[in-house]
């Protein structure tokens, strides 16, 4: 029922709030509505949160809007993980109105004692639930001037619209009528859920070995692995993430390049899982134990990274779950089990699981294989094609696990339908990839920023991941070293998550053919061995540089949040201008990002800022410093750069105000 004031529209709400809205500790989120009522009468809003238990913080004001009309909004900060609720208030406001229209009659002269005695009645009221002290005072004192009939009007209209009375005022709000909408829900997830640089890699190939004789490849192992993780850490990376790490098929074994004729050392692809070796629960016999695995998860905890593990809920034709429960696979007319299809793609070593074949049994089974692995140290999946499964068991798992461990983080690896994509994030997931990868041209990738970071961020965190095993995207193959920096760049600046896959600091670009986006010899067919460690000596890495991206994403908070960016504008189509602002002890801390989209050419355009996203008013002028080339200039509303992709496509900028 719509209450005395109207409050209408009220966001964040998802699923008619049923489900929470997305939030993480230390980020503030906004709470808009819109509210108005019949007549001319003014009226306050506020917002309240309660926090996980059940402690009701201070009310924050809404404030109006100026477009769309009737809007109001606020920006609100949980302060703890878990469960948190928010209702919208909405009241009648008659010290505000008796403001207004005692500033239009008195000066009239229309009805100025009246509006006096209205005025003290109200002063009175705000006074009786004021204690002694400096604001009860500043009362005290309109009062008095509302009944001092010896002084002219204007002046006692004056002291009562005096600043520090208003303050008092607004401070202490009489609410009449108040309306309530709520309480809707909010859930704030630990930081990672929210912010972190990602890596990929397969343990398989970290420190496989080439027999110089046969060519005969040794698969990496977790020791082997482990001492990568060294060199992950010290590019300033947070989650080093591994493709499966089980048994994989032999049944339809896929070759090299997506072969349908393996060799007898050809590893097969690791989301092909299960053999005569186990399942879901257990390891690859070349890559090491349990123990092993212990090890290394432990080695990256040192190392300041949390181990993503995927979760890809699939079998292979040897899979145990084939002969323990065929009921859990989709049978076909002749008899065969259906292997995974994505016209045109065939993927005839693994078979998909039908969830509508013993539904309770396979929740059982994938709750059980979760669990295990976070006894094991895993509180981060990135979970493989979730969209082919049903919304319905992913509310259910994910409720289950947070029950279980709240601050276990699952990544949706879902580039499908944005309903699909927004349902998943809306009954749990943590994050999503997005379509970040194919937003090449400015107005792709500025749109896209704004849906992120202000349309769909209460039900969908996004992380920006440059490649996959699954995606080298045009830009990457044909674009040259540039592109590897614009897109790394792009990736690190603009959102809080980002991702890079093994390979990409060493420009790693060619495809199997023309017009696919797989990369020739895909890791995901066979081991792939890189020598690190010459390829930085030689000056052949993008190490350095990415290095460089994730200092200053952990040096500037502003970089750690999704909700705090704007879009400015340039003359020149081909170069894209934003910046993110966040507040801090310190103050404001401002990062303006301007990058070269041309890999192929220089651009020489002006740039136009919006100076108040920037804290700052439209005249003034102040000092930028570039964090990648330790540049410094000053500048002001409009300026001129100079982006030349084969030296430094990009700006990122730190500023302070000229004093």
């Amino acid at each position: 029922m719509v209450g005395r004031i109207p409050v209408m529209d009220v966001h964040p709400v998802v699923d008619l709030g049923r489900l929470p809205a997305k939030a993480t500790v230390g980020e503030p989120f906004p709470v808009s509505a819109t509210i108005f009522r019949e007549g001319h009468d003014k009226l306050g809003a506020e917002v309240v949160l309660t926090s996980p238990t059940g402690e009701r913080r201070p009310p924050v004001p809404l404030v109006k809007q100026t477009d769309p009309v009737d809007r109001y909004l606020a920006w609100v900060t949980p302060d703890a993980p878990g469960a948190w609720t928010f209702e919208v208030q909405a009241f009648s406001a008659p010290v505000a109105t008796w403001q207004h229209d005692a500033g239009i009659k008195i000066p009239a002269g229309i009805d100025v004692e009246l509006m006096f005695t209205e005025g003290r009645l109200l002063l009175e009221r705000v006074r009786a639930t004021l204690a002694a002290g400096p604001d009860a005072a500043v009362v005290d004192a309109a009062i008095a001037a509302a009944t001092d009939t010896t002084r002219p009007p204007e002046a006692r209209l004056a002291q009562i619209l005096a600043d520090d009375v208003t303050a008092v005022l607004a401070a202490n709000p009489l609410r009449e009528l108040v309306s309530v909408a709520g309480p809707f829900p909010a859930y704030a997830d630990r930081e990672r859920a929210l912010y972190g640089s990602w890596y990929e890699f397969f343990p398989r190939s970290e420190g496989a070995v080439a027999d110089e004789t046969t060519g005969k490849i040794t698969s990496g192992t977790f020791g082997t692995a482990a001492k990568r993780l060294e060199g992950v850490a010290a590019m300033g990376f947070d989650v080093i993430y591994l493709p499966p790490i089980h048994p994989i098929g032999e049944v339809n074994r896929k070759g090299p390049n997506n072969t349908l004729t393996p060799g007898p050392d050809d590893t097969g692809s690791p989301w092909a899982i299960g053999s005569k070796d186990g399942g879901h629960d257990a390891i690859h016999p070349d890559l090491g134990t349990f123990a092993d695995f212990d090890a290394f998860v432990a080695r990256a905890g040192e190392l300041g990274l949390e181990v993503a593990l995927d979760l890809a809920l699939q079998a292979a034709p040897d899979h145990p779950w084939v002969t323990s429960n065929p009921q859990w696979f989709t049978t076909r007319a002749d008899g065969t089990i259906a292997y995974a299809e994505n016209p045109p793609k065939k993927y005839q070593d693994i078979y998909p699981v039908n969830f509508d074949n013993d539904p309770t049994g396979i929740c059982r089974e994938v709750l059980r294989t979760v669990r295990l692995w976070m006894s094991h140290g895993v509180r981060i999946f990135r979970v493989d094609n979730p969209h082919t499964k049903p919304l319905a068991f992913w509310e259910w798992l994910l409720r289950e696990v947070r029950r279980i461990d709240p601050g276990v983080i699952f990544l949706s690896e879902a580039f499908t339908k944005p309903p699909m994509m927004h349902g998943l994030g809306s009954v749990g997931y943590h994050q999503s990839y997005t379509y970040f990868t194919w937003r090449v041209a400015r107005w792709e990738i500025e749109d896209y920023l704004r849906e992120v970071s202000s349309e769909s961020d209460h039900v969908m965190r996004p992380n920006f991941f440059v490649n996959t095993p699954d995606i080298l995207p045009e830009h990457l193959q044909y674009g040259g070293p540039p592109v590897f920096k614009v897109r790394a760049v792009l990736a690190s600046m603009s959102v809080p998550s980002w991702g890079v896959y093994a390979g990409y600091e060493l420009y790693e670009h060619v495809a199997v053919k023309p017009g696919s986006e797989e990369y020739l010899d895909s890791e995901k067919y066979q081991i792939r061995i890189r020598d690190w460690e010459a390829a930085e000596a030689e000056g052949r890495s993008l190490a350095p540089y990415i290095t460089r991206l994730n200092e200053i994403r952990r040096e500037h908070v502003a970089l750690q949040r999704l909700r705090n960016i704007t879009i400015h504008s340039a003359d020149d189509e081909n170069v894209l201008v934003f910046s993110k602002r966040a507040s801090t002890d310190a103050g404001d801390d401002v990062v303006v990002v301007v990058v070269n989209l041309d890999p192929h050419g220089t651009r020489e355009t002006t740039i136009h800022l919006d100076m108040p996203a920037l804290g700052l008013d439209w005249s003034d002028s102040f000092d930028v410093h570039d964090e990648i080339t330790g540049a410094d200039w000053t500048w002001a509303e409009h300026n001129y750069v100079r982006l030349d992709p084969h030296h430094e496509p990009a700006h990122v900028l730190t500023l302070r105000k000229d004093v």
